[in-house]
């Protein structure tokens, strides 16, 4: 799983789930539609990636999580309120899709996107990230959590 990158993960849940709405007929979400929190929450979605992508550019390390070393831990930023801005966007952008598009098997994208990141890409990230940087990474983990 660790050879395709999380936004390609993203798409690909986004696809499947559209898929099989497709397939049901575009089963609708009970109660008002969400469309405009949808739309809302896919655009802001994309403000911690962006701001975290620009951030490891601006400190001259890599983007790319399964690089062999980075050359600087970044802790300030997005990175001061969770450690994966990045993770957390994607997250908000398919919830975001799934509730702009109103139907509720689109709502399982989130899930599957949050449960690839925190059970398959950030372990292997965090694993790195301590062989790297040691006791510095540790004491960033004890200020920051994954999440939020």
């Amino acid at each position: 799983m660790l050879k395709l990158p999380p936004p390609v993960w993203t798409l690909l849940y986004l696809l499947v789930f559209a898929a099989i709405s497709w397939v049901s007929g575009w089963p609708r979400l009970p109660g008002p539609p969400l469309a405009p929190l949808g739309i809302a929450l896919t655009f802001l979605g994309w403000i911690p990636p962006g701001w975290a992508i620009a951030l490891f550019q601006r400190e001259g390390t890599e983007v790319n999580p399964t690089s062999p070393a980075n050359a600087k831990l970044v802790t300030r930023g997005p990175y001061r309120l969770t450690r994966n801005p990045m993770y957390l966007g994607l997250v908000v952008v398919s919830l975001g899709i799934a509730l702009w598009v109103g139907a509720w098997p689109m709502l399982a994208a989130p899930f599957a996107v949050f449960a690839t990141a925190n059970w398959v890409h950030i372990p292997f990230e965090e694993a790195k990230m301590r062989r790297q940087f040691g006791a510095a990474y540790d004491d960033y983990v004890g200020r920051v959590r994954r999440w939020i």
